[in-house]
């Protein structure tokens, strides 16, 4: 940290923030000062000695009570943000004292979640019950994201789009397919080329899912576009909207063996070359994890290698 972010840092204290966005959630300095129980003149030195430390206003005060000026609503948005990460702070420090030996942020795509992930994290929480791990399901970009802003240790995903200057090691391999109803036109060939589907309506996934992206790049490059009929979060629903006729879709073969049941459907290979994925971990720097996230990297990657040649397998 240069000389000058540390003299920032011990000019501003959290009480005095902690006052600030109460004054800017009630609009008033007095009401604030009932609130935290403190005396309204205390409450009105801290503000002019936090605006005299920024050496800029940060309300506007009047009669009725106080407005923010444009360098105060930049100030509430970030009081917020490191009381919010304090609070977290406090909740997970917290839970040391109560067994937990490490916490783990993992951000995860749909794909991973459904069809490898649950087992894999079982497997480690059986050997190491005394960690936590916060896991969150996001869009393949999303994760991407996250991990370059440091909102998660950890990311598992699809990393076809890039992943910037982010490190990566390899985690599975899945497989894309065609999933048609029973009976379709479509599911009386071995193989189609995902061309071949675009006379059909379909059922897409988030329009900035990695699968959509690939079936929106494929079609453009035919020439074509996609017929979508509906876009749909989750792949259970994307097998029941396919079930009952509005279209078909595209989804990874493990995830559709996995949802048996959910309809008289059928899946059928994809020859694309973009049908086969690579599902990777991404991290900022594997090696400066905290030690509980490495030991969740490497479970990860040992596992990946066991069980790499049934993953490849269509």
């Amino acid at each position: 940290m240069k000389s000058s972010e540390r003299n920032f840092a011990r000019r501003i204290d959290l009480t005095s923030l902690q006052l600030f966005v109460a004054v800017c959630e009630l609009g008033s300095i007095g009401k604030a000062a009932e609130r935290e129980f403190i005396a309204a003149s205390a409450v009105s030195k801290r503000l002019s000695d936090l605006e005299a430390a920024l050496d800029t206003p940060l309300l506007y005060r009047h009669t009725r009570g106080v407005d923010l000026t444009p360098a105060g609503q930049s100030l509430l948005h970030h009081a917020r943000s490191v009381l919010f990460s304090l609070e977290k702070m406090q909740g997970e420090l917290s839970e040391y004292a109560n067994g937990v030996r490490g916490h783990v942020r993992v951000h995860a795509s749909i794909s991973a979640i459904v069809q490898f992930f649950p087992e894999d994290l079982g497997a480690f929480i059986g050997q190491h019950p005394e960690v936590k791990i916060d896991l969150e399901e996001h869009l393949s970009t999303e994760v991407v994201r996250a991990v370059q802003e440091g909102a998660a240790d950890l990311g598992i995903c699809n990393t076809a789009d890039g992943i910037g200057d982010l490190q990566s090691l390899p985690y599975r391999r899945d497989r894309l397919v065609m999933i048609v109803p029973r009976g379709h036109v479509l599911g009386m060939q071995d193989t189609i080329a995902f061309e071949d589907s675009l006379d059909f309506d379909h059922v897409g996934l988030h329009s900035n899912s990695s699968i959509y992206l690939a079936m929106r790049d494929a079609a453009a490059l035919a020439g074509r576009t996609i017929k979508l009929r509906i876009h749909v979060t989750g792949l259970d629903a994307m097998c029941r909207m396919i079930h009952n006729g509005l279209g078909v879709g595209v989804m990874p073969q493990r995830a559709f063996e996995l949802m048996h049941g959910v309809g008289a459907l059928e899946s059928v290979a994809l020859t694309n070359n973009w049908a086969e994925r690579r599902i990777e971990l991404v991290s900022r720097d594997f090696s400066s994890l905290p030690v509980t996230a490495r030991l969740l990297v490497d479970h990860l990657t040992a596992r990946a290698v066991a069980t790499e040649p049934a993953s490849t397998t269509a």
